[in-house]
């Protein structure tokens, strides 16, 4: 038994590579240099496209959030006057 060559997270018996590696193996052998440029272009993004990630749907998220559990500690810190 020893890990796959390219993950190092599987264990093989039989091939180096577990069976999604050599799933990757095949495509690359099929499709050669496409492939790396479709992986760079679809998984790799450069700081341009990281900013716009975080100002698109980071932001909006954290920004949610923060008005939410502001609204919540509004609420339960609200004192009420009893008449008397």
């Amino acid at each position: 038994m020893i890990s796959c060559t390219l993950c190092q997270k599987e264990y093989c018996y039989v091939s180096r590579f577990c069976e999604k590696c050599r799933r990757i193996k095949h495509l690359l052998n099929l499709y050669g240099d496409d492939v790396y440029k479709t992986l760079e272009e679809v998984l790799v993004r450069t700081e341009k496209q990281q900013e716009n990630k975080i100002k698109t749907s980071i932001s909006p998220k954290i920004e949610r959030t923060l008005t939410r559990s502001q609204s919540i500690q509004k609420k339960n810190t609200t004192i009420q006057t009893v008449p008397k």
